[in-house]
């Protein structure tokens, strides 16, 4: 474990550039459908494939997203196509309105309006509801 850790320092190291609250992670940080980065408190972060953070709500319950109308338009979902299918600590459910949307470890996916590029994270904490989803480190 402490091999993995040292090697994901090194990659950050070598091919990461600090923006913001956060450092992204190349190409190799991958996971599934999104991406891995390094948050500020040394944990790994999710983000879409283009490198927006995700997020989740504290005040969801597991897999049913009570962020919807006005707050969707704050903290967009994060939408699963009709072929995305759960892997490892991920799942997909059926939104009220009928869309699909990823879930971690139960919890419900959303973006951030306010992260208009990758690596950014200014939603973190918003409300003291809204956080970067952290996993734990994968193999690089």
């Amino acid at each position: 474990m402490q091999h993995r850790i040292v090697a994901a320092l090194a990659a950050i190291a070598l091919f990461a550039a600090p923006v913001r609250a956060a450092v992204e992670l190349m190409a190799d940080g991958n996971v599934g459908a999104f991406r891995l980065f390094l948050v500020l408190n040394g944990k790994m972060g999710l983000a879409t494939p283009d490198g927006l953070s995700v997020y989740w709500y504290s005040e969801d319950p597991l897999e049913k997203a009570t962020c919807t109308d006005a707050c969707a338009e704050q903290w967009p979902p994060l939408l699963a196509g009709s072929g995305d299918r759960a892997f490892e600590s991920f799942s997909v459910f059926a939104r009220e309105d009928g869309q699909l949307q990823w879930a971690y470890e139960g919890k419900p996916l959303y973006r951030s309006a306010k992260d208009t590029g990758p690596g950014q994270a200014n939603g973190q904490g918003i409300d003291g509801a809204w956080f970067v989803v952290e996993v734990p480190g994968h193999e690089m």
